[in-house]
């Protein structure tokens, strides 16, 4: 079972405490499966929202492909996620109940289907950002002097 993964968004872990993660696939053209398989995706912007029981995605910017074309798609159209009816009721009563956001963290293929990767996410304050920069900025330092004192 081979997954490639295509982009990941960091924002996301930096924006929001990710509680749940949910695996969902999407509608595609031809031309934008053929960008995604040379990594021209960016979902630092993007985020998702539910519409009439579907999830969307906005916002998420697939570039055009270069030998595409005049039937190239729009780079930041709205994208129909595929998740199954029960997953989309769950994740209604939660966005709806808590104020919890849907957040895309993850793009990837798996077995050459794409797929999405999705969190139900909790904003974070201004102190738990900082937070976690600083859990981040000690690891580094701790596994800098790991490496330089094994180095002798």
């Amino acid at each position: 079972m081979g997954i490639k993964i295509i982009a990941t968004n960091k924002k996301a872990y930096h924006e929001y405490f990710i509680d749940e993660v949910y695996e969902a696939g999407l509608v595609l053209t031809g031309t934008e499966v053929k960008s995604l398989r040379q990594g021209k995706v960016n979902l630092k912007e993007a985020f998702c929202r539910i519409k009439d029981g579907e999830v969307f995605i906005n916002n998420m910017n697939i570039s055009p492909y270069e030998q595409g074309n005049r039937e190239n798609h729009d780079p930041t159209r709205v994208r129909k996620l595929l998740l199954h009816q029960e997953e989309i009721a769950k994740l209604t009563r939660k966005v709806e109940e808590r104020g919890l956001s849907l957040v895309p963290t993850k793009i990837y293929f798996k077995e050459s289907r794409a797929k999405l990767e999705i969190g139900i996410g909790r904003g974070k304050k201004l102190h738990d950002k900082r937070e976690t920069l600083k859990e981040k900025q000690h690891s580094r330092e701790t596994a800098r002097a790991i490496r330089d004192h094994s180095r002798g």
